[in-house]
């Protein structure tokens, strides 16, 4: 019982002091249980595990087969319960201060190129304006507006779905989003974008089942706005009838591109972070790769004395 209360009053903290998201919050307790249950040896439980104990579960992780990533993962989780405790007076020392992280392969992200996802959202445009047999004219515009919004801005999946109705009712320029740890930010919004989220209102007021929620993409779902894994599937049933690998593709993949196009296109990586909605521009550098080819076809086009 002591560590399910302090596992708790971790979590409250993350949530009260750092603007954790529902999603972290969620990873924060399946790790941290998964660590209380390997480490409930003779010193009471994960809060009074000693620092070899803790090593060796960080050990047992590898043999378990999990990727360096999971390992990383939970390791930071328990990185910053101990902090936790320690800085609370629960515990005298933070068992993880000598641990080090798991050496993860550094992976680029997966994208997708302007060609697809021009055919992708050109997909998404005819079923809209003229949907295929079992496709629901309303849920067709939703798709089309959702995909349009996501490529133009590149909001993570859980803001976009979530995004309240008030945010279309001000400069339909823009759309003001509230991200990680309570942040406001600004995202412009292409003119393909205004013009299919301009559909998508039509069609939602014009419905009394949609029309009096708060939310722009509302849902009975029990959050009253469309869940994540139900656009996630939608997308990937959009790309399979646009010709597209369905494996291929993701909310998450369309964020990746919209960062990817942009700098391809001669944006600058601060800029990218600020629309991404990065608070360190060391997560916005796992796209340098683009800069970097962009930076070598200029020299091989610009320098007198390349081939």
């Amino acid at each position: 019982m002591r560590d399910a209360s302090r596992i708790e009053a971790f979590l409250e903290m993350m949530s009260a002091e750092r603007g954790a998201s529902e999603n972290t919050l969620s990873a924060y307790r399946r790790d941290l249980e998964d660590a209380a249950a390997s480490l409930s040896g003779a010193w009471g439980g994960i809060a009074s595990a000693p620092a070899p104990a803790v090593r060796e579960h960080i050990l047992s992780l590898a043999a378990r087969g999990m990727a360096t990533s999971t390992q990383a993962r939970k390791l930071s989780a328990l990185r910053q319960f101990y902090k936790f405790l320690f800085s609370e007076g629960l515990r005298g020392d933070d068992p993880t201060s000598t641990l080090d992280s798991p050496r993860r392969a550094q992976t680029l992200p997966k994208t997708l190129s302007e060609a697809d996802v021009d055919a992708l959202i050109e997909r998404a445009q005819k079923e809209a304006a003229a949907p295929p047999d079992g496709i629901d004219p309303v849920s067709a515009l939703r798709l089309h507006a959702l995909t349009e919004v996501l490529y133009a801005t590149g909001l993570r999946v859980s803001e976009l779905v979530s995004l309240p109705l008030s945010v279309a009712k001000r400069d339909d320029r823009y759309f003001t989003v509230t991200g990680k740890g309570n942040k406001e930010r600004l995202v412009p919004l292409s003119a393909r974008a205004r013009e299919a989220m301009r559909r998508w209102l039509e069609a939602r007021n014009a419905s009394a089942a949609l029309a009096q929620s708060s939310y722009l993409f509302p849902s009975s779902s029990e959050s009253g706005h469309l869940p994540r894994q139900v656009f996630a599937r939608e997308l990937k049933a959009l790309a399979a009838r646009a010709g597209i690998s369905a494996a291929s593709i993701s909310p998450h993949v369309l964020r990746h591109a919209f960062a990817s196009h942009l700098l391809q296109n001669g944006a600058d990586l601060r800029v990218v972070q600020q629309l991404l909605g990065h608070s360190d521009i060391s997560t916005t550098q796992i796209y340098t790769h683009v800069l970097e080819k962009r930076l070598i076809d200029l020299v091989n086009r610009h320098h007198p004395l390349a081939d």
